[in-house]
């Protein structure tokens, strides 16, 4: 029990049919204090008692101030920072510019999210760009802009798939009522090179010090020659979340919008150095702009929101999702760079499958066969993600208050990140089979080799079986002194029996067949004797 406890007991704060634990058990002044009243979080308490019970874990998660299994494993001071824990970059867009407001302190925050944007002078949008999430800024932003609880909640945790204790669970809307929010979540996998284990060690530490609940998988392939001994890719399971704040269809105040991101892993690196600029390549005569910063999400982000033309910004005012373009544009490329990582690694199991080489000395193809499960699992659930952001996000052609969709763009993009998803599932389930079927060969060919061996041994028996009789044989006299004369007789006798019996084991098939015509040769007229199964036994049969 202490070690499950160490370990972050999932069910420490009550499972899905009961009452919550932290709830009931911790106060509003629970060794720390937010800047702001909590008063969302009572609107949160309400709504989970009245018909939303999978707010229960957004209510647990910002007493908590993080993924609510580590309720008891936090320290006060660190309750205290994690509630504090602000990054926060305001964007203003205008026809002709964009400025950029960092925000560090829950008053900034608050004053600016409780400013009207109708004070500001051409004015089109206003986004709130979030790295990580604590309970401040839920708080302050839930409050001020009246966010829809739902759109953090979504954001929280990276669960694949729930037990039916799991109090986390979070069940998909019904597409009626999705259609009325004015949010959507988009989930992706980066991948992150690490040269020693030590690393990726070091990058499952930092994904456990953020706020939400993000970690990363390890990849064990492993190829020989080509990768440095002690190397490791990592798979992070990562949401970038983007919400519009409901207004008249004919209001013509700004937009107010939040993008949620995650904190960046710094340790390794980006696989490959990370994908490339949206825009083609300047010409020689222009100047060329400083590039996205390749280590963190929340500068890239914000480096291609500011990138967006004069002709996206007008577009804002008929679509606000125009605001997630750019964002939903690094996700494809994410989703690319990890279809191309998994092309690399198929590839590289079907050259340990042709060249032994290729595997490590300890290895043999049930390694191979192991290396291909983790990827086989995957794949249904990459299709799955893949799916929703086409289903849920850009082919949704009702949005509160657009009359155009100005993600359609990338439909393409991701219809063959599907399309290539499903090509490399199909290759997987291939190379499956593959392999089951040149591991049979292989264990055919060992007990092939085995019954060779036997053979040799029924040799040696056949040999020594024959001196032993004829020793036994001649023992039968009493008079010893006699032995000596009959050495002569012994081998005389000895070595043409057992070569004649060498003989009748190494020709048994040919004395079978001999025996075989005589008895066919010998039936009667109209019957016939036939080899049956290899095993040199014959049936009677009637002939037609």
């Amino acid at each position: 029990m202490v070690v499950k406890r160490f370990l972050g007991d999932p069910y420490i704060i009550g499972d899905v049919y009961e009452q919550s634990h932290i709830r009931r058990e911790q106060t509003k002044s629970s060794g720390f204090e937010t800047a702001v009243p909590k008063t969302y979080l009572d609107h949160i308490d309400q709504l989970t008692d009245n018909g939303w019970p999978q707010l229960r874990y957004l209510g647990d998660w910002m007493r908590v101030t993080t993924a609510p299994p580590k309720w008891q494993l936090l320290s006060p001071d660190d309750k205290k920072e994690r509630a504090s824990r602000l990054k926060v970059a305001l964007l203003d867009f205008r026809a002709d510019s964009v400025t950029r407001h960092d925000i560090s302190t829950a008053a900034q925050l608050s004053d600016l999210s409780s400013d009207s944007p109708t004070a500001y002078d051409g004015l089109v949008s206003r986004l709130f760009v979030v790295e990580d999430l604590s309970c401040e800024v839920i708080e302050t932003l839930g409050l001020n802009l009246d966010v829809d609880p739902m759109f953090f909640r979504g954001h929280l945790s990276d669960y694949i798939w729930y037990h039916t204790r799991a109090p986390w669970i979070e069940l998909p809307d019904i597409d009626f009522v999705s259609r009325k929010r004015s949010y959507f979540h988009a989930s992706y996998s980066p991948t992150r090179y690490f040269r020693t284990h030590k690393d990726l060690s070091l990058a499952r530490m930092e994904a456990g010090g953020f706020n939400v609940l993000r970690r990363i998988s390890r990849d064990a392939i492993w190829a020989r020659g080509d990768d440095i001994p002690g190397s490791e890719v990592g798979l992070l399971r990562s949401k970038i979340s983007f919400w519009v704040q409901p207004r008249k269809e004919s209001s013509t105040d700004p937009v107010n919008a939040i993008l949620l991101v995650d904190p960046s892993i710094t340790a390794g690196f980006p696989l490959w150095g990370g994908h490339n600029d949206f825009d083609v390549c300047p010409s020689v005569a222009d100047k060329v702009r400083a590039g996205p910063h390749k280590n963190s999400i929340f500068e890239d982000m914000i480096y291609h929101l500011r990138s967006m033309s004069a002709n996206d910004l007008a577009m804002v005012a008929r679509d606000p999702r125009m605001l997630f373009q750019k964002p939903l544009c690094v996700v494809c490329a994410e989703w690319q760079t990890l279809l191309q990582y998994t092309n690399t690694r198929l590839t590289q199991l079907e050259w340990e499958i042709q060249d032994p080489y290729l595997r490590n000395v300890e290895e043999d193809l049930s390694t191979t066969l192991d290396n291909l499960h983790p990827w086989r699992r995957r794949f249904p659930l990459y299709k799955t993600i893949v799916s929703e952001i086409l289903t849920k996000v850009i082919r949704r052609q009702e949005f509160p208050f657009a009359t155009t969709n100005s993600l359609c763009t990338l439909e393409k993009d991701f219809e063959l990140i599907l399309d290539k998803l499903n090509q490399l599932h199909n290759r997987a389930e291939r190379i499956m089979s593959v392999v089951t079927a040149v591991m049979s060969i292989e264990e055919s060919k060992k007990a092939l080799g085995q019954n060779r061996s036997l053979a040799r041994l029924t040799y040696l028996a056949v040999t020594f079986v024959p001196l032993s009789f004829v020793s036994s044989f001649f023992a039968m006299n009493e008079d010893v002194t006699r032995l000596g004369r009959t050495f002569w007789i012994y081998f005389a006798v000895a070595i043409p029996v057992t070569l004649l019996a060498l003989v009748v084991v190494r020709f048994s098939d040919t004395f079978s067949n001999i025996a075989r015509r005589l008895l066919q040769s010998s039936a009667p007229k109209g019957q016939q004797y036939q080899h049956y199964d290899n095993r040199h036994q014959w049936r009677l049969r009637g002939a037609e």
